[in-house]
């Protein structure tokens, strides 16, 4: 018991550092690009790299998870992005940038896959939400420091990256610590068919649940590298950028654990219906607000307590869905709709501003929360019945 407490809260923490990583990217990359004259659509483009990375790597995760376990995926993850990290002072140039965001984005997922794996395969039912916030929560807690570094461009602008990649050192040395562990086996092996086989699986029994990755996915990424070209021209300043997008942060973190426990009691179905239409609310009047600096940062933060969630909901709803032999292709799954999700928000965020200029940006996100919560509440409670019918058979 005292090895699994230590294991989980090392994950945590691990997850926590890759928050902040990504975190401080998104926008300190963006607000450069922006500076040095970079048109917003290729600024959106180049932040794709990192969702491009994560989708590229995800069907060849599975195989060496069930065959090399669960420590030597995080431990390569780790470094790959410790690594890319500590390169970009090296050489600024826009494609050089892409190619580590596209590494750093294979190491996250590797990172994170194996991560999630291990917390929702060694966590009792009971406990499943509660654990899985948790794992949201530190994650967005590096999240939401993440963009604070952004200021810092103006001392220097390898600062950021400097310090960001010594962070992330410190925490991968510390999973050398960990004692490996195997998932569940399959009977049918680890070979590539047999992943696709478990996606296929899992895609029919919780295709709802993907919805909310992919919905934070895109809500992440586009607040945090097509928000900040949007407020610049705006005339709103970087350090104000950075506490809006902080504040959005620090809501989910409030509420990420309430959240992820009130899921256990009254199902989570029920509960991300709820906290999409509040989001949907919420960036409405941002929209028809936006002048006020201050309405703003409230209405960020209003949001970020209601869908800054929707991530771990959804991972803790795929759990319910699925047997525990498809828990890894499920987390995987989770992970290839957060980056579909991640990878369309700058490119449609870009797009938007550049050719909608006289309408509000948040007009996208309100109607992305809407759609979603509409299908919830018109498909989710079948699909849960269907899945119980099934499991009652079984």
């Amino acid at each position: 018991m005292v090895n699994q407490t230590f294991r989980f809260w090392i994950l945590v923490s691990i997850v926590a550092l890759s928050g902040f990583s990504q975190g401080m990217l998104l926008p300190l990359i963006a607000v450069i690009f922006e500076q040095d004259g970079v048109s917003s659509s290729l600024n959106g483009l180049n932040a794709t790299a990192l969702y491009i990375g994560t989708i590229l790597a995800a069907p060849f995760l599975e195989k060496p998870l069930r065959k090399y376990g669960f420590k030597p995926i995080i431990i390569f993850g780790g470094g790959l992005v410790v690594a890319a990290i500590a390169l970009f002072p090296l050489w600024k140039s826009f494609i050089f940038w892409f190619v580590l965001r596209l590494f750093i984005g294979m190491g996250d997922n590797a990172l994170h896959f194996a991560a999630q794996t291990w917390i929702t395969d060694t966590s009792p039912v009971e406990k499943r939400g509660r654990n899985i916030s948790l794992y949201g929560l530190f994650f967005g807690i590096g999240f939401s420091a993440g963009p604070l570094m952004t200021p810092l461009v103006h001392i220097n602008e390898a600062l950021p990256f400097i310090l960001s990649s010594i962070l992330c050192l410190i925490g991968w040395l510390f999973i050398f610590l960990l004692k490996n562990e195997l998932p569940e086996q399959t009977e049918s092996g680890h070979s590539f068919l047999s992943t696709m086989s478990h996606f296929g699986k899992a895609l029919r029994y919780a295709w709802i649940a993907f919805l909310p990755p992919f919905v934070y996915g895109f809500l992440e990424s586009s607040l945090n590298s097509s928000f900040p070209v949007y407020a610049l021209r705006m005339e709103i300043n970087i350090s104000t950028v950075s506490y809006m997008l902080s504040a959005f942060a620090i809501g989910s973190i409030i509420t990420q654990l309430p959240l992820g426990m009130l899921g256990d009691l009254i199902g989570r179905r029920k509960l991300l219906m709820i906290l999409l239409s509040i989001g949907f609310c919420s960036f409405s009047a941002a929209g028809l607000l936006e002048q006020n600096s201050m309405f703003l940062l409230t209405a960020f933060l209003v949001s970020g307590m209601a869908v800054g969630s929707t991530f771990s909901l959804g991972i803790s709803f795929m759990a319910d869905l699925v047997t525990k032999e498809l828990l890894p292709a499920g987390n995987l799954l989770c992970g290839i709709f957060y980056s579909i999700g991640s990878l369309t928000g700058p490119i449609i965020g870009g797009l938007y501003i550049k050719y909608f200029q006289d309408a509000s940006f948040f007009s996208i996100i309100s109607t992305l929360l809407l759609t979603t919560a509409l299908i919830f509440f018109a498909f989710g409670k079948k699909t849960f019945l269907m899945i119980n019918h099934e499991n009652t058979k079984v």
